[in-house]
């Protein structure tokens, strides 16, 4: 049992968590003369570690992801989707989200293909909510980070909230406020594009260079401001705003995530400072989930395809579910950390 909790922590620590290049850039740093230990040395090694360790890690994701998300073009997906009813309908489209598009941008427009062909509407909404909050690149991010537990629990309650929401919106029978166009439209029957492992090879490197270069500013941008949060802001500021003291917390974070635009691979470096500097678990968790899921340009593009009654209740259930949440991880942090 030793052995294995040594290995998995070699996994965690040298393989997902890079530790090694942490190690690597603080020695390069003390070569050119700057301490590693300083707030100055501190934020440039931040800054380089996270970054080259997060693109490293989004590189390979997104090649394993991409591979996998070859086998279901939206068509195969409609088609999978249909065969399903009830809330067995809701878990398998809360599950594809999980093998598509990294942010609520990128998701809406799959949405808006899956409406149009009829699927149900409770159904396209638990593959809204889940396709940006919870992926396989979000559970080794997590992992690489907060640990395994962490990562199991987010993303087990991200497919909770997804499989509840898209649920509760098919109870409410709010069909009627989707946008005409989307409701009278219907989806072309397309041919299953039939690839060979070399295709979906090629198809996966497309996809990481694609992704890599869309989320690169969102990342030099979340880890400049982790950077900043680590290093130069005071931890009484952090932990009296978002740490225990705080019972406001989670909704404070939750809701300051929504203007925001970015992908997990943009928040995590700041969630990894918040928590450093002594924020709850839980409202670093709800700050990442506002931003994936409800960032105001999704909201935006929703609403072209949604009446305001149906976006308003969406927020609502999503926003309701990520301060759960958050309160719950609130509940359990030092049982997983």
């Amino acid at each position: 049992m030793q052995a294995l909790k040594t290995g998995w922590d070699f996994v965690q620590n040298e393989v997902l968590g890079m530790k090694w290049l942490s190690r690597l850039i603080g020695g390069l740093l003390r070569a050119c003369g700057l301490d590693p230990e300083s707030r100055i040395g501190g934020s440039v090694l931040f800054f380089l570690y996270d970054t080259v360790k997060i693109m490293v890690l989004l590189g390979v994701l997104i090649l394993v992801i991409s591979y996998i998300q070859s086998y279901f073009p939206p068509e195969r997906t409609k088609e999978i989707l249909g065969r399903f009813h009830g809330i067995g309908a809701n878990c398998i489209a809360a599950l594809l989200g999980t093998v598509t598009p990294f942010c609520s941008c990128s998701s809406i427009p799959l949405f808006i293909g899956f409406t149009s062909a009829g699927l149900p509407l409770g159904v396209t909404f638990s593959f809204l909510i889940s396709s940006p909050m919870v992926d396989l690149g979000s559970l080794v991010l997590l992992t690489s980070i907060f640990g395994w537990k962490v990562a199991a629990v987010y993303v087990v309650l991200g497919l909770v909230v997804a499989v509840a929401g898209g649920t509760l919106i098919e109870k409410l029978h709010l069909e009627s406020q989707v946008e005409d166009f989307i409701r009278s439209g219907s989806a072309a029957a397309l041919p299953q594009q039939k690839m060979k492992a070399r295709q979906r090879l090629r198809y996966a490197w497309e996809q990481v260079l694609f992704t890599a270069r869309k989320v690169a500013p969102y990342v030099l941008v979340g880890v400049g401001i982790g950077a900043v949060i680590h290093n130069w802001i005071p931890e009484e500021w952090i932990v009296g705003l978002l740490g225990t003291g705080n019972p406001f917390g989670v909704i404070l974070a939750a809701v300051a995530g929504i203007p925001m635009y970015a992908d997990i691979f943009g928040t995590i470096p700041i969630a990894e400072a918040l928590l450093a500097k002594g924020a709850q678990l839980g409202v670093v968790l709800a700050f990442m989930m506002g931003v994936t899921t409800l960032s105001l340009p999704s909201m935006i593009l929703l609403r072209k395809a949604v009446k305001p009654k149906l976006l308003g209740i969406f927020a609502a259930i999503c926003t309701g579910g990520i301060i759960l949440v958050g309160y719950f991880f609130n509940a359990i942090q030092t049982i997983i950390l």
